[in-house]
């Protein structure tokens, strides 16, 4: 498949442009799913277990066959693109052990236009359009080796922030119960989302490594997407537990 480098430049600032217009769209509010849902009337509502496994299927399956169709990208690209899709890969754990809310529709089809694009996004640039040459992992090239090691390092640490967490509040419930309880143990010791945390940590790790345009762009979109969330997020623990702790952060320890 030939690379069409105006197509990567234009989806990946154009995640950049949604990801700042989310931000300032929802600077009074937030998506309106979970805790932070209203209702405004009827709404066609989605189990949460097929909610999230619809919604972020596309990235994983998207990846997936434009690897399979690809047989002159780099064995690097390739990994790159195997790394993508371990991301998303706890798409089936994640939906079968998820005790959420159910979702409106249009949140999950929404959700799920985002995850297509940027599973198409991240692998058509990797499997097509990325140059890596044989420095790029070499500890002799050090700007680029460092980064690329650094990258990786930043992902897996991301990756087990975020499982680690996922699993903590998902123990929160028992089946069946829609309550909320302050979250303990970990990294929510420091902050009020620590799997946000974990997964901005992931996506700037991946954009580290790869050093590129799109990825950076999807590890932008992500943070002005979930970080908001994480400030309200800790506003409803402090306005619904009385016994919230103080120094607690919403996103980054001891910061903010």
């Amino acid at each position: 498949m030939h690379c069409s480098h105006e197509l990567v430049n234009i989806l990946s600032c154009g995640m950049i442009l949604a990801g700042l217009g989310h931000l300032i769209h929802h600077k009074g509010a937030q998506a309106a799913y979970g805790r932070h849902m209203v209702h405004k009337g009827p709404a066609w509502m989605v189990p949460a277990k097929v909610a999230w496994f619809l919604q972020e299927m596309p990235a994983l399956l998207v990846p997936l066959l434009l690897s399979l169709s690809s047989h002159s990208s780099s064995s690097l690209g390739q990994s790159l693109n195997i790394l993508n899709c371990l991301f998303y890969g706890r798409t089936f754990v994640y939906a079968l052990l998820t005790r959420g809310r159910p979702f409106p529709v249009r949140v999950m089809v929404a959700a799920g236009f985002v995850c297509s694009l940027n599973g198409f996004l991240q692998s058509y640039y990797l499997l097509h359009c990325a140059q890596f040459e044989e420095e790029w992992t070499s500890k002799v090239h050090y700007q680029i080796g460092l980064s690329f090691y650094q990258g990786l390092i930043l992902f897996y640490i991301g990756m087990a922030i975020n499982i680690h967490s996922d699993y903590i509040l998902r123990n929160l419930r028992k089946p069946g119960e829609v309550v909320y309880r302050i979250p303990k143990g970990g990294l929510f010791e420091y902050v009020s989302s620590a799997n946000y945390l974990g997964e901005i940590l992931e996506w700037f790790g991946y954009a580290l490594s790869t050093w590129s345009l799109p990825t950076l762009s999807f590890a932008l979109f992500s943070f002005c997407f979930i970080g908001p969330r994480a400030y309200y997020h800790h506003r409803f623990y402090q306005e619904n537990f009385k016994d919230y702790p103080v120094l607690r952060k919403a996103l980054i320890p001891f910061i903010c």
